[in-house]
């Protein structure tokens, strides 16, 4: 009562605020507008917009935009590769003061005690990191992963304060086909009115109408424009991504309007950090949006009010009095160009943030035979290959030519890699599965990431089995990460030393390495205009069309099925 009492007598003049930003232009999310005014603020609260000519502290903000402070309204912080709070110094750099994340990467290694360190890594870091409790670990049952989360094991997480709902629910067929552990998550969310993320590409209007019903209220994955108003139309969120590996927010855009857009949401879901140091974050995305034709007010409020909206933030979002004061001044909205940022009415030194260690170790999560046996005979003339669209998550199917082998290598005129997905979280259950890649573009050597979603397996893809068997080996020893080699020797690595995923090192270091490993790539041959490491590491993720790789073998999406790389004939 006495904060509240304060509040209120601040913003009646009786009691000086803390901050004032002084003839600011306020871009008014509510009625898409700008405004010329003072904002006043107290104990981190936005109290008043009016004059309020006296303060403890007054900010000249004349010729600047005040904007309520970006919100991520879907990501998974493991794909910056850092841990939390690095991730944070990166995000608030770039006027990102919220995010929404899926911690499932790390779920999908450590179960709970993955989210749990995600959890406690993530709190007072300057950036309020929100989590949705992840619904699919593993994300189908055609895989392997280090855990198996069903809905009692989510259940404890919901009374977290920073937890807000389902994480998006990948596995759409066990909804459709109402699986009843499925079922009971879904349930368990609906009855404590939670928010659940959804995941459904591709799908039909008689499966989204299931999915919807179901109590899915977002989703992330459309690839073309007619998909975003087929959701709006049944009242879904839609969350326009342009990550690091998917980049159509563009190609979506189209279907943005004045009538539609309050369901309309930004979001980055993967990002290397080197790419949100490099473009941005949300704010890229809304430079992408006004380059796009869309009115610049109408974009900062799908990165913010919507956001908020749509997952029950109403603490935030807008430049109002009563929310929070996460807020940026900029001077040229077309650019997003920020001069400052305000997080709970402090201006945030970005620089500072991220320089405290995690010093929680969760051991060693690699564990593979000293040897393994790459050997891939074909007997046919007619294979099926992963084939890559650049770009893009998806997959196609290709039916290529090759030459009945004992053991098939690559091919570099047809442009043909041999893939590789070992199981890495217990020898107990060792499995591999082996597959053709199309598109990627080595001539020579191997590559091997424990970054595979969802499961997070290791993945080895090469041109020959020796630099596969080293590639493999050395990222046992490095306990994760990426890996490069040529000529059976490591020519770059990237260390990524929690559960295979983040690292805690220095971001100048990281850089570094990323650095050298796209170099390395080159001497590989690489020389495609798309990210090769995230690209490679979807090439697993059985609930994206048209065809990935598991531990298990080759998997159909759409017919959600094994199938033989050799076709008969």
């Amino acid at each position: 009562m006495e904060a509240l009492t304060k509040l209120i007598q601040v913003a009646m003049k009786q009691q000086l605020p803390d901050l004032v930003f002084h003839q600011a232009t306020i871009v008014d999310v509510f009625t898409l507008t700008t405004y010329v005014s003072d904002v006043a603020i107290s104990d981190g609260i936005i109290v008043g917009i009016g004059e309020y000519p006296q303060a403890e502290t007054i900010v000249d903000a004349r010729g600047h935009y005040l904007i309520p402070g970006l919100i991520d309204a879907h990501v998974h912080l493991e794909s910056s590769l850092v841990t939390p709070s690095k991730f944070a110094s990166l995000s608030l750099q770039h006027g990102v003061t919220s995010v929404v994340s899926d911690p499932h990467e790390i779920a999908n290694v450590l179960g709970v005690e993955g989210i749990q360190y995600m959890l406690d890594a993530s709190e007072n870091i300057g950036l309020d990191v929100f989590v949705m409790a992840s619904s699919c670990v593993p994300a189908t049952a055609f895989e392997t992963s280090g855990a198996v989360l069903n809905a009692a094991d989510l259940a404890p997480l919901y009374d977290h304060p920073r937890v807000l709902g389902l994480a998006e629910m990948m596995n759409y067929p066990g909804v459709l086909n109402t699986d009843p552990d499925v079922i009971a998550k879904l349930q368990a969310a609906k009855d404590r009115n939670l928010v659940v993320d959804g995941h459904g590409p591709g799908l039909t209007a008689e499966q989204l109408n299931g999915y919807i019903t179901a109590g899915v209220m977002t989703d992330h994955e459309c690839e073309h424009h007619e998909e975003v108003l087929m959701r709006l139309r049944r009242g879904m969120y839609v969350l326009m991504r342009e990550g690091t590996a998917a980049k159509n927010l563009e190609e979506l855009l189209q279907e943005v309007n004045l009538a539609n857009n309050n369901r309309i949401c930004l979001c980055t879901d993967d990002k290397h950090l080197d790419d949100l140091l490099r473009e941005g974050s949300i704010d890229n995305a809304i430079r992408i949006a006004i380059r796009a034709g869309v009115d610049p007010l109408l974009a900062v409020r799908m990165a913010t009010l919507n956001t908020a909206q749509c997952y029950r933030l109403h603490d935030r979002g807008a430049i109002a009095p009563g929310l929070k004061a996460d807020c940026l001044l900029v001077s040229d909205l077309t650019t997003m160009s920020i001069r400052a940022i305000y997080k709970d009415g402090i201006e945030v030194d970005y620089a500072a943030i991220g320089k405290q260690p995690t010093t929680k170790s969760l051991g060693n999560s690699v564990h593979i035979p000293d040897n393994i046996d790459f050997t891939f005979p074909l007997a046919s003339t007619q294979v099926r290959a992963i084939e890559i669209i650049p770009n893009h998550l998806q997959t196609n199917e290709a039916i290529v030519t090759v030459t009945p082998t004992t053991n098939f290598v690559g091919d570099t005129q047809a442009d043909l890699a041999k893939m590789a997905v070992i199981e890495r979280h217990t020898k107990a259950q060792q499995s591999l599965g082996m597959a053709i890649v199309k598109g990627f573009g080595l001539q020579t050597g191997a590559i091997a990431t424990t970054i595979a979603h969802d499961s997070h397996n290791l993945l080895v893809m090469g041109m020959n089995d020796t630099d596969m068997q080293v590639a493999a080996q050395a990222i046992a020893q490095i306990n994760g990460g990426i890996v490069v080699v040529n000529q059976g020797k490591v020519i770059a690595q990237l260390q990524l030393e929690v559960a295979g995923l983040i690292t805690d090192r220095p971001i100048p270091e990281v850089l570094a390495n990323l650095e050298e490993l796209h170099q390395a790539l080159t001497t590989l041959g690489f020389s495609a205009a798309f990210n090769p490491f995230l690209t490679l590491s979807f090439l697993s993720l059985p609930v994206i069309p048209k065809l990935k790789l598991t531990n298990k073998g080759l998997f159909d999406v759409e017919q959600f099925q094994f199938v033989s790389t050799e076709l008969e004939i």
